[in-house]
């Protein structure tokens, strides 16, 4: 063989693998990442609404109408069940809080801390042989003197403006 045909044909084979290398590099479809289409937002909402829900629930005019219904227990036993009401409520409610903020669910946190203090502070002012409907009085007469209004408005308030920017 020629020494000079060598270095054509080497030249030629690289050549041919580069052209090669391009169309099968250029031929080879990008595939996108895998798009994921799931979107909290819906489960934000509902979770917004479900605390919504929760601060009605546990506000202290719509636990007392509920209790009413328990006309024969003591203030103690009225006391009790409002408190645990309360608390079931919340329990029911506490895995939301992953999907609202934590100043949403620090609000309700604390509307549902502030109405188990209202409650265990009225019943302590009555008399040991009170009725429920005596402890459901004072509280419903407690809450109609608050000067800043019902926690539970404010609550609601700041929920519905937590779930106002979520929807823009």
């Amino acid at each position: 063989m020629n020494e000079n045909i060598l270095p054509v044909i080497i030249s030629t084979v690289a050549f041919l693998i580069s052209i090669l290398t391009f169309f099968m590099v250029r031929g080879r479809k990008e595939v996108p990442p895998p798009q994921d289409n799931f979107s909290s937002r819906p489960l934000q909402l509902q979770a917004y609404e479900r605390i919504a829900m929760l601060a009605e629930r546990i506000s202290i005019p719509n636990l007392v109408s509920r209790a009413n219904q328990q006309a024969n227990l003591t203030s103690r036993e009225m006391q009790l069940l409002l408190l645990e009401s309360i608390k079931q409520e919340y329990e029911y409610n506490a895995s939301q809080q992953i999907y609202v903020t934590p100043v949403a669910w620090e609000a309700v946190k604390n509307l549902k801390d502030q109405n188990m203090l209202i409650i265990n502070q009225v019943a302590a002012t009555l008399p040991p042989d009170a009725r429920g409907i005596d402890l459901n009085k004072r509280l419903m007469e407690f809450i109609m003197t608050q000067p800043k209004g019902q926690l539970h408005s404010i609550v609601l308030e700041a929920l519905n403006y937590e779930a106002k920017k979520i929807m823009t």
